[in-house]
């Protein structure tokens, strides 16, 4: 059986119960939009916690139904069927409160950055970084959130061979956090005149957007550099010096932006720079707590490969949780959240199985 903080348990719901009740009051419209951020954190687990005990009250009068001698017969037949049903169902609850109330990456609900990169394979592994980035495109309009591109090379026979873009909305980090790592491709490219399936790869970074307060950049620690920006010709032609270089002295991280606009350059290098820094400093701690380091499904090294497309067979591989599926064209379409909830439910049934083990 399940075992649950239930003081804990006590807590939220009096605090949901709370919060209702000041919605309910007519605050001011300030106060009201910081009443209902936590109302909706909190309105999952309130729910599964009112569910859970109107289920065991209903399992506790079964189960006195059933150890009452005066009961009938046919009445105790009747209990001890719907019994089995309803300590399935408390049981289910349970195990979805343990998840539910398991303490939470402070960077899930972040919006992300994500980063694509051709690896080896030339050509080919630009490609593939643009079909990677198209289907994580797709997979963004399918849940509501809004992809904006920062900055990308694109490859000489098309696709990327680096491309930089933030992802906006709900929960973002939260599914793309285990994206990170190689993402190897199996197929015959577009060029091979015989027929013959190569395979290329492309590196994926996801990485939690920052804001000031997450990290500081001390501007003692950082070296800003403007350059004339390089461009294929046309309109960048006479572009005047404005791309811009940011070093972080201390951890050596530079950054690079050379779009058209060196206010906006400055800008998003400083919004990558954070999100680098906050990603190092989270990676770091986890390294600390080695417990945790090895619960993180795969190492999250980003040199890790983590996953296989292969086209010829219609297959998807990921390797850290050996899950297989034979529906590649629509994976590639954008969905991909079978792939996302068993990333995420292995990630969780670790972390139960570690609470056991502690506990």
């Amino acid at each position: 059986m399940t075992e649950l903080p239930r003081d804990r348990m006590d807590q939220v719901l009096k605090r949901f119960e709370l919060l209702e009740t000041q919605m309910a009051a007519g605050p001011s419209p300030e106060a009201y939009v910081k009443l209902a951020s936590e109302y909706a954190e909190l309105q999952e687990v309130a729910a599964a916690i009112r569910a859970l005990k109107n289920a065991e009250a209903e399992l506790d009068d079964l189960e006195a139904m059933i150890a009452d001698k005066a009961t009938e017969p046919e009445m105790r037949e009747l209990a001890e069927a719907d019994r089995e049903e309803v300590a399935e169902k408390v049981e289910e609850l349970r195990q979805k409160l343990q998840v539910l109330l398991m303490p939470k990456d402070e960077a899930d609900e972040k919006n992300a950055i994500l980063e694509i990169r051709a690896g080896t394979g030339g050509d080919e592994a630009a490609l593939f970084a643009g079909d990677l980035f198209r289907m994580y495109e797709r997979y963004a309009a399918e849940r509501g959130w809004r992809v904006e591109v920062v900055s990308a090379s694109e490859g000489e026979a098309g696709g990327y061979k680096e491309i930089i873009a933030t992802v906006s909305g709900r929960g973002v980090f939260s599914r793309l956090k285990f994206e990170s790592g190689v993402h190897r491709v199996q197929r015959v490219p577009a060029t091979e005149a015989q027929g013959r399936i190569h395979t290329s790869a492309a590196t994926v970074a996801v990485l939690p957007e920052a804001e000031e307060v997450d990290v500081e950049v001390r501007p003692e620690d950082i070296r800003i550099d403007t350059m004339r920006a390089s461009g294929a010709g046309g309109q960048h032609v006479n572009t005047t010096d404005s791309a811009v270089r940011i070093t972080h002295i201390p951890s050596g991280i530079v950054v690079v932006q050379a779009e058209k606009s060196q206010h906006q350059n400055r800008a998003r290098a400083m919004q990558i720079l954070r999100a680098r820094l906050f990603d190092a400093e989270r990676m770091k701690a986890a390294d600390e707590r080695s417990e945790a380091r090895r619960l993180q499904v795969g190492t999250g090294d980003r040199s890790e490969r983590i996953r296989t497309y292969n086209f010829p067979q219609g297959r998807l591989t990921d390797h850290r949780i050996n899950l297989t599926l034979y529906k590649l064209d629509r994976v590639m379409e954008g969905e991909l959240d079978e792939v996302v909830d068993a990333l995420i439910a292995d990630h969780h049934s670790k972390l139960l199985a570690d609470a056991g083990a502690d506990g």
